[in-house]
């Protein structure tokens, strides 16, 4: 068996890909919808490619098809906000924010699936607001208001994050394909459509202004989207719930790591013990979840 033969390997090699999109985002010089649009574009071209040349067929149902462009809706206002938010607060805590959706996907599967909490998910909220708290203070309103801003856009990434999830489990189900390479495709194209009219809509070009910014966006699209998100796909249905879960965890984690290593993003005591006291938390409530989470990326 060689290395990449290994599932576990490939989920933590692919959860490491993904870590470094916000690195990526807040590197290139351009506006966040176009960094989202590249990302969408580079990405679901290079999975494109994937299908043809291993001659997978596009026959979904129509119902399927219906799912996967509210899917890529979720994705394309995912990126927006998302985007937006790291460059007001950083890769770091913006992807913190983004993992939010642990505890949507929660009251989701209580509110509209009727599904019994675990314990751990219950005890994992009040741990992710107190860890949060200890990140960004209590006194909202002293915070400058980009910060503010930031924060509310990272929170609305949680929102759409779990949309986008509920909405690939749908159309996930009945499928004969353990893979959702297809599916990925699709929404990663239309979202780059939803993107690329959204640029226009808000005035900004589309244009990729240096050779530099053309390798950090190629990068973006074919490592951390296309490669990064078919590792976890991959190996997700071979691995325990545990180590699934241990992946999730670790995106966060190394986006603030390259926060701090990249582009010296200063932590105090309080603010480390709230990231690692969020980012438990955040394992906690995911625990029951990672391996539904097929489509994950940020």
């Amino acid at each position: 068996m060689t290395m990449l033969g290994n599932p576990t390997l490939r989920l933590f090699i692919g959860a490491a890909l993904i870590s470094l999109s916000p690195v990526w985002v807040k590197l290139v010089d351009v506006s966040p919808t176009t960094s989202g649009f590249y990302r969408m574009l580079i990405g679901g071209t290079a999975l494109a490619a994937y299908l043809l040349l291993t001659r997978q067929k596009l026959e979904l149902p129509r119902r399927t098809w219906q799912i996967l462009l509210l899917a890529a809706l979720f994705f394309a206002l995912d990126l927006w906000f998302w985007h937006r938010s790291i460059n007001y607060i950083g890769p770091g805590l913006s992807t913190l924010l983004a993992n939010f959706q642990v505890f949507i996907m929660t009251a989701a599967g209580i509110i509209i699936m009727r599904e019994t909490p675990a314990p751990t998910q219950l005890v994992a909220i009040p741990l992710a607001l107190i860890g949060l708290a200890l990140i960004v203070g209590l006194d909202w309103q002293s915070l400058p208001a980009d910060y503010r801003t930031g924060v509310i856009y990272g929170l609305c990434t949680a929102v759409v994050y779990a949309g986008y999830l509920l909405s690939m489990r749908r159309a996930r189900q009945g499928s004969t394909h353990r893979i959702p390479s297809r599916e990925i495709a699709i929404i990663s194209l239309v979202g780059a459509a939803m993107l690329g009219l959204s640029a226009l809509v808000e005035g900004q070009a589309l244009v990729i202004p240096a050779g530099k910014d053309a390798l950090w966006l190629a990068a973006y699209g074919l490592l951390s989207h296309g490669l990064g998100m078919m590792f976890i796909a991959s190996s997700l249905p071979h691995v325990s719930t545990t180590q699934a879960g241990l992946a999730l965890l670790l995106q966060p984690t190394l986006s603030f790591v390259w926060d701090v290593l990249f582009f010296a993003r200063p932590m105090t005591p309080k603010e480390l013990a709230g990231a690692s006291l969020a980012l438990f938390a955040i394992y906690l409530g995911s625990r029951r979840r990672s391996q539904q989470a097929q489509g994950a990326r940020q």
